[in-house]
């Protein structure tokens, strides 16, 4: 989250993932990606640099995360199927073959 100042000087945190854009006119407007806005006493560049910041301590938090071991990453198969058992011979029965008893 980041912290920001409205114009009556009340400070609030905003997630920046939400924010779907920022811009001046004179004052700086946070939009939001449900379409709230808000109007921030801090400029554009600023607003800028707090989401680079936040979103650098959000990495080095990861990397100084310890490794989890034991937990080895694996593809998870389906098991093979069994393969068909081939026919004996003799006992096809398609065109051109003649399985019945008489020979009919």
């Amino acid at each position: 989250m980041i912290v920001v100042t409205r114009l009556n000087g009340t400070r609030f945190a905003v997630n920046p993932d939400i924010l779907e854009r920022i811009h001046e006119s004179p004052d700086t407007h946070l939009v939001t990606l449900d379409g709230a806005a808000y109007v921030v006493r801090e400029s554009l560049a600023e607003v800028v640099e707090l989401i680079a910041n936040y979103r650098a301590s959000v990495l080095r938090r990861a990397h100084d995360l310890p490794a989890v071991t034991g937990y080895p990453l694996s593809l998870v198969r389906s098991p093979e199927p069994e393969p068909e058992p081939e026919p004996e011979p003799g006992t096809e029965d398609g065109p051109g073959t003649n399985n019945h008893p008489n020979g009919t």
